[in-house]
């Protein structure tokens, strides 16, 4: 009997082998199959290789996915590619971020979320989200636009930096609050800043001394009243007359600042000397006139004079477009507006060139405050503006002026406001022919006393 051997056609073979290699590939658990063709805009077959990037997720019957990419070749079209589900999974594993290349430059990116599937999945059910094309071979005029959450691991890192709190503001000690959240120390120059971010008198003042000091009243015989320049700390004065100790209590009287000889003893004569030594205490005692005259100005009930914080200062920006442009800002937060308190801006604008015009403006918050129109001879414009805060909002004075622009002072009244932006303006007229300049501008803060 002869056996009978069928041979299979070389057509036959190949579907067989086909479905062999598909049975391997669909076998493989958890993973799903994306298998599409895939064209350019003119109707021919796209040819490049496709980048896809992904975060480290833990995948449904699979396990956890480490974070990695992959390149997978792209010919005549036919994209066939098998990846871990990741539908339903928390950011940043949520997406593949897939980055499209042919020839010789990248095309465009897009992202993929891949749902638990047994049949294979075109391209259209697995894309989430598209982005800028680039359309070019890496020249400078080309560029893709991404967002944070397409780039690996970015959000994640973003979320571990702090961020600005409420008040958040500058030119002052930083302090973290309660989230974690970069806000400013709100005190008086001259405090200290304590380690849970309050700001008071400092601790630890010393005791200053008064040598040799002549007490003010006339020595004629027939006056027994003198006075020191500063009240002293108790037990702390030394008076001599003509040398000699004297004895608080026996040969005179200390109130306050006065002293009051004995009137069982003749009062100091014409030619005696009196010499009085004594320390005070700073944190109760008053060294004012003294202060207060040396340093000028209002001074407090204490004879301090208030000095100023610099909450912003520096160069601002240049512009040379015909639209409004921020040359320099400065936030103020809501601790740093208390009634009582001023605020100070000072600014200087540098006008480069002489064929157009231009613009200034200054704004507290949404208010206007400053509005100029420069003409192509003005050089500079300068001004100043002084705000005084109460609890209804502000009162704003302010004065501008130029090289040729004449002098304009004004008045005008702000609402109150949860932290205030000083925003310093210019724009050109003419795009392009000139440049408008923020050359400096400070904001000062004087804080009630």
């Amino acid at each position: 009997m002869r056996n009978h051997i069928k041979t299979l056609t070389p057509l036959a073979g190949t579907i067989i082998a086909a479905a062999a290699l598909c049975g391997l590939a669909f076998a493989q658990t958890g993973l799903t199959t994306i298998q599409d063709t895939l064209y350019k805009a003119d109707g021919t077959h796209f040819s490049g290789s496709l980048t896809i990037q992904w975060s480290t997720f833990d995948a449904v019957n699979i396990g956890t996915i480490v974070q990695q990419s992959k390149t997978v070749t792209v010919v005549n079209g036919n994209l066939l590619v098998q990846l871990a589900p990741n539908a339903g999974i928390a950011a940043p594993g949520n997406i593949y971020t897939v980055t499209y290349q042919s020839d010789g430059s990248q095309q465009f990116t897009e992202t993929w979320t891949v749902p638990v599937s047994a049949v294979p999945l075109p391209v259209a059910e697995v894309r989430t989200g598209a982005m800028t094309s680039s359309g070019g071979g890496g020249s400078a005029g080309n560029s893709t636009s991404i967002p944070e959450s397409a780039v690996i691991g970015l959000v994640a890192d973003l979320g571990q930096r702090p961020s600005k709190g409420p008040g958040f503001g500058v030119g002052a000690v930083a302090v973290i609050n309660q989230n974690g959240q970069i806000e400013t120390v709100v005190g008086n120059v001259g405090d200290c800043v304590y380690v849970d971010g309050t700001a008071g008198s400092c601790g630890g003042q010393t005791s200053q001394f008064f040598d040799a000091e002549i007490p003010g009243g006339i020595v004629d015989g027939a006056n027994s009243s003198f006075t020191l320049v500063n009240p002293p700390s108790a037990s702390s004065l030394a008076l001599f007359r003509n040398g000699l100790y004297m004895l608080a209590g026996q040969d005179y009287t200390l109130s306050g600042s006065t002293l009051q000889f004995n009137v069982a003893y003749p009062p100091p004569q014409p030619g005696d000397t009196l010499v009085a030594n004594y320390r005070i205490d700073p944190s109760t005692s008053d060294v004012g006139g003294v202060v207060g005259a040396v340093q000028g100005g209002g001074t407090s009930s204490g004879g301090e004079t208030a000095l100023a914080q610099v909450l912003c200062s520096g160069n601002g920006r240049s512009t040379v477009a015909a639209a409004w442009v921020s040359l320099g800002t400065c936030d103020i937060p809501a601790a740093s507006l208390n009634p009582g308190d001023r605020i100070e801006v000072r600014f200087n604008f540098a006008h480069g060139g002489s064929a157009s015009a231009f613009d200034v403006q200054v704004n507290w918050g949404n208010t206007t405050i400053v509005a100029r129109h420069g003409s192509m001879q003005d050089v500079a414009v300068a001004g100043e503006l002084e705000a005084s805060l109460s609890a209804t909002g502000a009162q704003l004075s302010m004065q501008s002026w130029g090289t040729v622009l004449s002098f304009l002072p004004g008045i005008v009244s702000a609402p109150a406001q949860s932290g205030v932006q000083v925003n310093i303006l210019g724009e050109i007229s003419n795009a392009g022919s000139d440049s408008l300049s923020l050359g400096g501008y400070t904001v000062l803060r004087y804080p009630q006393h």
